[in-house]
């Protein structure tokens, strides 16, 4: 009775430690999102947690460095040490330094902005990108490290090698069927979206015209290391650089890199790595 007991109270405390812990990181991806700063109460209500516990957490990642206070507003933004830390994991990966060369001479060759995503558990997150445009007009977009996924050709790309159910549950939540959002041909039904992913898994690689951003044009290919997408490459540009009759060429290069970054995708666990799904579980 007693050791069920002491089971038991242990189980008790790995979940509580558990809920801490994943409180803890809802807060960290909540800050990130909103690098400006919030306040204590708009952080509560997002988390929908009490103030206290919000406090308690915050203050706990003040103290460790993660996050700080702003002196004169009082509201909470993590600190820049999150930031160097993913810049350590990523120059550690060597995905820089490997695969920057192969963005450069993409976006070179087609004279437009050359980007690579990697897949994470909410979706795709930007990680390189290549300016390949000299002179005239040249494409820009505004800086976010997520990827639309249900208006761009990185997001159809990936979309279209997942269930289509979890595709298009994916889809609307980042924004499928609100007519506000993206360009002048973005897509705004879930039938034309799943006819659009048939498309892409026909094709081969993805598409979007106007549909981000009026006046661009954009063609993405995913990466693949053994069976498993890890990412997505991508150009884009204006029209005028990109009309339907270049596309096809545009996609035979996007796909070529694709490939070659398939090849030569630094960051790899080795099976002898990959820790046993009970011990995982148990840790």
């Amino acid at each position: 009775m007693e050791y069920r007991s002491s089971n038991l109270l242990l189980r008790g405390a790995m979940r509580l430690v558990k809920s801490l812990v994943e409180r803890c990181f809802d807060l960290i991806t909540l800050l990130s999102e909103h690098a400006g700063a919030m306040s204590l109460g708009e952080i509560s209500r997002r988390l929908d947690v009490p103030k206290s516990a919000a406090h308690r957490l915050l203050t706990t990642l003040c103290e460790l460095g993660w996050a700080e206070q702003d002196a004169d507003s009082g509201f909470y933004r993590l600190s820049l040490r999150l930031a160097i830390v993913g810049q350590r994991l990523l120059v550690a990966t060597r995905i820089p330094d490997i695969c920057q060369p192969i963005l450069d001479r993409l976006a070179n060759e087609t004279e437009g902005l050359g980007r690579i995503a990697i897949v994470d558990t909410d979706g795709l997150t930007w990680i390189a990108h290549s300016q390949g445009a000299r002179s005239g007009l040249i494409y820009q977009p505004e800086l976010a490290a997520k990827v639309p996924l249900h208006m761009t050709a990185n997001g159809k790309a990936w979309l279209a090698t997942l269930d289509r159910d979890e595709a298009l549950a994916r889809a609307v939540a980042s924004g499928l069927g609100r007519s506000e959002l993206g360009g002048p041909r973005v897509i705004t039904t879930k039938p034309t979206f799943s006819a659009a992913l048939d498309e892409t898994v026909e094709r081969g690689w993805g598409a979007a015209i106007e549909e981000a951003e009026p006046g661009v044009a954009a063609v993405a290919a995913t990466i693949r290391v053994g069976g498993q997408v890890v990412g997505t490459v991508s150009v884009a540009g204006p029209l005028h650089r990109f009309s339907p009759l270049i596309v096809p060429e545009v996609a035979e290069k996007v796909t070529a890199t694709a490939q070659e970054l398939s090849a030569l995708w630094p960051y790899r666990i080795a099976p002898q790595q990959r820790l046993p799904v009970v011990a995982a579980a148990s840790g």
